[in-house]
């Protein structure tokens, strides 16, 4: 299945986690809450925010945004990193999921969120990227090839348990092939991710080799 706002709003993802994994602990409203607002603190009210996608939001971004463009973060590099157990996986066969890891550079797509709809629009978000805390949200610079902005990424959470660390391509492809979750298997959002690459022109090795193999 597709992820979609409605879903979203419903906050579904928490509610299917806490499910299939009741003993593994969630981050309730005010979790999310609070750290939404740690993040915004500095921003100016009312600013137009700037959100990187490298994965899914690519192809599925959901919240709403007044335009994108290509950009790249540097010092660190798109990887499966990250163990799912619910949405890309299960218990007894965890799929795995992209995080932005220490080392190199990424280039994905950069979201600008209009300041009037920021706030509502990055709840929603926040829904969907920190039911674990498995993501550590912050501010970075990323490079559109004309100006350097300042964008809102995740990050992954190295102290999660969640946290896979550097894989072989072995194992990844062997889980991506073998594992499936809610929203369907881990190799189908691999090739959702090269599609939403190739249509902005952007090339990843990493996960073009992944799809060649």
């Amino acid at each position: 299945m597709s992820l979609t706002r409605a879903d979203l709003e419903n906050d579904l993802l928490r509610k299917t986690f806490r499910q299939a994994h009741p003993e593994a602990p969630v981050l309730s409203d005010a979790d999310q809450e609070a750290s939404l607002r740690e993040l915004l603190g500095p921003h100016p009210s009312g600013a137009d925010v700037w959100l990187f996608g490298y994965g899914s939001l690519i192809w599925n971004p959901i919240v709403h945004h007044e335009e994108r463009r290509v950009a790249r973060v540097h010092g660190f590099h798109r990887s499966f990193c990250l163990w799912s157990h619910v949405n890309r996986g299960s218990l007894q066969k965890p799929g795995l999921v992209l995080g932005l890891d220490l080392g190199g550079s990424c280039r994905g797509v950069a979201f600008r969120i209009a300041g009037r709809n920021a706030a509502d629009e990055l709840r929603l978000l926040w829904r969907r990227e920190m039911v674990l805390g498995a993501y550590c949200p912050r501010w970075a610079k990323v490079d559109t090839g004309e100006e350097t902005l300042q964008a809102i990424a995740f990050f992954v959470n190295r102290e999660h348990a969640n946290y896979a660390g550097k894989l072989s391509l072995e194992t990844v492809i062997k889980t991506l092939v073998s594992a499936r979750g809610q929203l369907g298997t881990p190799a189908e959002y691999l090739l959702d991710t090269v599609r939403g690459l190739n249509e902005h022109g952007v090339r990843d090795p990493y996960l073009l080799e992944l799809r060649r193999r």
